[in-house]
């Protein structure tokens, strides 16, 4: 199953990059931590960085009840264009023009509404934890009433989206490639340390699960 094009989310160079299926899209967007989120504000645009969630086909943005696209959300929703982006490598060409990277991204472009269900939110907050580290909902503290009339959460569906993938080496002139400069790609990677317990935190919690050998799913 993929997605269908649209003339928003076709792209108007480096067409063969597209993808629209679903596991291209899902893998990317579950991977990656962080999103921005671009709307209009006073006619002007704005993009921030932010949180998600995938949870089948909805995509979840975390927010407060006072940030700038929850205050711009209306009856109808909110216009949006939701990107992610892995970065996998850095592609170095005998060529400053050809000098590119590696990377997978995701762009969503629709109309995000706040969600006002109280279980709807607590679903989406309990999939954001659960997007940081697998398992961290059930093993911290659910928001309490305060808390959660603080936190804003946006829902987005996943209808118009397309990734765009580039892979492989650089793309160097033939007549370039006798020069001698180097040329090839520099694997990127994230890559977790070793867990950092809270200063004030009992010893005799143990470093959960999750936590032992933590790495992004790909």
């Amino acid at each position: 199953m993929s997605y269908a094009p649209t003339p928003q989310t076709t792209p108007t160079r480096y067409r063969e990059r597209a993808r629209y299926d679903r596991d291209t899209v899902h893998r990317i967007l579950d991977e990656a931590l962080i999103c921005h989120l671009g709307y209009s504000r006073g006619g002007r645009p704005v993009v921030l960085p932010t949180t998600h969630a995938r949870v089948d086909e909805t995509l979840y943005l975390h927010g407060s009840t006072g940030s700038g696209p929850v205050l711009a959300a209306g009856p109808d929703g909110l216009p949006v264009c939701v990107t992610a982006t892995l970065v996998d490598g850095l592609v170095l060409a005998r060529s400053a023009l050809h000098h590119s990277m590696t990377y997978r991204s995701v762009v969503v472009i629709g109309s995000a509404r706040l969600v006002e269900s109280e279980d709807e939110k607590l679903l989406g907050l309990d999939a954001l934890l659960n997007h940081v580290a697998p398992g961290r909902a059930v093993d911290a503290r659910p928001p309490n009433r305060r808390e959660l009339a603080a936190t804003a959460v946006l829902a987005l569906d996943l209808v118009e989206v397309s990734a765009s993938v580039r892979d492989g080496g650089p793309s160097d002139e033939p007549e370039d490639v006798a020069l001698p400069h180097w040329a090839g790609v520099v694997p990127l990677s994230l890559v977790a340390g070793h867990p950092e317990p809270a200063a004030d935190l009992d010893p005799a919690i143990e470093l959960p699960p999750y936590l032992r050998d933590y790495r992004r799913p790909r």
